[in-house]
């Protein structure tokens, strides 16, 4: 090293030194919290949320208004997509799925080797084959536990049962 950089270290050395030399040291506290006073971090109740809480119990009614009648649960999926949906459907009542009409005629559960099981009587017309109206593309009993014993078929659709309520 020259001897230029070693006087220079040495000052900047100094300086740094004597800076720690005079600096104040100061403790500083924070108050304590009174944890009586403190008021909870949520807002007060106001119109807006008493209007939301009201339609949320309008919609809850809805469900269990559909839960309380006996209905089947099924899952559709999309297989272009690979979007899947929760199908409600009551017994007796037709909805669709895309082009499909689902009908379930019969929905209860089964004991089968000490395990129960859900079972379903579905009808499955595609509505975008005009052919023959009437002819059913899968009429059957479905099983929660076994879908591969369903012999439903359809190229872009599939259905699942998954359970049976009120049954």
């Amino acid at each position: 090293m020259k001897h230029g950089s070693k006087i220079l270290l040495s000052f900047l050395f100094l300086i740094l030194s004597f800076y720690n030399l005079i600096a104040e040291e100061k403790i500083t506290s924070t108050p304590l919290i009174n944890l009586n006073e403190v008021k909870p971090s949520f807002e007060e109740s106001d119109d807006k949320n008493d209007n939301i809480n009201y339609q949320q119990n309008i919609k809850n009614r809805k469900q269990k208004k559909l839960l309380s009648s006996p209905h089947a649960v099924l899952i559709g999926l999309d297989k272009i997509t690979a979007k899947s949906l929760q199908i409600k459907i009551k017994i007796n009542e037709i909805k669709k799925f895309g082009p499909l009409e689902i009908k379930i005629l019969k929905c209860g559960k089964i004991q089968v080797n000490n395990k129960f099981d859900d079972v379903a009587y579905m009808q499955v017309k595609d509505l975008s084959k005009n052919d023959n109206e009437k002819v059913f593309i899968f009429n059957g009993w479905t099983f929660a536990s076994e879908p591969s014993l369903t012999p439903f078929d359809h190229a872009i659709y599939d259905l699942q049962l998954i359970n049976c309520y009120n049954v």
